[in-house]
């Protein structure tokens, strides 16, 4: 599949929002302590989505009840599902000057009633993009950082009319933000992500 970048210019991926709010202090701390092992930008990148996969349970995983959606929030509170785990490890990386995008998969719901969408990030490395899944793995899901050929915690599978989607997004997609933002719980969640794009 061909990646898309939405915006041409590749500072946008750089940039700070509401969500990727990586000028916050725990953030940029978060940051510099993972920075303080790494050699290189590269294994700057792969700590901090180790971190954020291993260290922040997705909230589905651990039976945590509250959403997040902003990073430093995510970061704090330690929990958030797809979406909010791709916000903080997108403003770790845009922190340390890496550009990173937000990208998405329309998968069968867990709940298995329909479709939803699930979020990932993609970080740019040699020239090219590569998608990441920080969710957290569980028995079944095994996601690692890779520049060589996607390790992610999903494969879409067509027959189930599940999808990658090629865009590239320098901002959490307006549907799946309002989303978030107006949910009081994850079960509220869960019934209202939206299952496309």
């Amino acid at each position: 599949m061909q990646l898309i970048q939405e915006d041409p210019d590749l500072s946008a991926y750089l940039a700070a929002d509401e969500a990727i709010d990586h000028q916050h202090p725990l953030v940029r701390e978060t940051a510099a302590r993972l920075a303080e092992k790494a050699a290189d930008s590269y294994v700057y990148a792969q700590a901090a989505y180790e971190y954020v996969r291993d260290a922040i349970p997705h909230s589905a995983d651990s039976g945590d009840l509250r959403v997040t959606w902003r990073a430093s929030d995510v970061l704090a509170q330690g929990t958030g599902i797809c979406h909010a785990k791709a916000h903080a490890l997108a403003a770790l990386l845009r922190a340390e000057d890496i550009p990173t995008a937000l990208c998405y998969q329309r998968l069968t719901h867990d709940a298995g009633s329909g479709h939803c969408v699930h979020g990932l990030v993609a970080v740019r490395f040699r020239g090219g993009w590569h998608r990441q899944d920080c969710r957290g793995n569980k028995p079944g899901v095994d996601a690692r950082f890779s520049l060589d050929g996607e390790r992610l915690a999903y494969l879409p599978e067509v027959e189930s009319n599940e999808m990658d989607y090629p865009v590239l997004y320098s901002a959490p997609h307006p549907a799946v933000l309002s989303a978030l933002k107006n949910a009081p719980d994850r079960p509220y969640l869960w019934e209202n992500l939206p299952d496309a794009l």
